[in-house]
């Protein structure tokens, strides 16, 4: 019985987009805000939360393959960067008694410099460019 309907799904799901990281993020957020709107009783959010399910579901059963990853590449993009401006973030935090982070005029390039207090000429080891930072604590 089990095999019959293991094998009706894979037959129905033939051609269709399925599962990716937006799905389950997507996933993910939907509990999230139903375990929400059972202590909070926010207004319009039962709406929310069915409209959010119907979208989740349209986009494991669409057709439409490379809208859908398009869709989970600008996700990932986001994810991404999202995860390196918070790892600089620890990093700098990590770093505070020993560097100070400065970043080059010319080509924006973050250089970790250590900690002296005072003025220095520093170069950037990316565009060579010489220029002059002060660091005061």
């Amino acid at each position: 019985m089990f095999k019959n309907l293991k094998w009706k799904l894979a037959r129905f799901m033939y051609g269709r987009y399925g599962v990716d990281q937006l799905y389950i993020a997507s996933g993910i957020l939907f509990i999230v805000l139903q375990l929400l709107q059972l202590f909070v009783k926010i207004p319009f959010l039962n709406i929310f939360l069915l409209i959010f399910l119907f979208w989740i579901l349209y986009r494991a059963f669409s057709k439409n393959i490379l809208a859908r990853q398009a869709e989970n590449q600008k996700f990932m993009k986001f994810v991404h960067s999202t995860k390196a401006k918070w790892k600089m973030v620890t990093r700098r935090f990590k770093d505070i008694c020993s560097h100070r982070y400065r970043k080059c005029p010319e080509c924006h390039t973050t250089l970790r410099l250590p900690r002296k207090t005072g003025t220095h000429k520093t170069r950037c080891p990316r565009c060579k460019h010489l220029f002059e930072v002060k660091i005061r604590i």
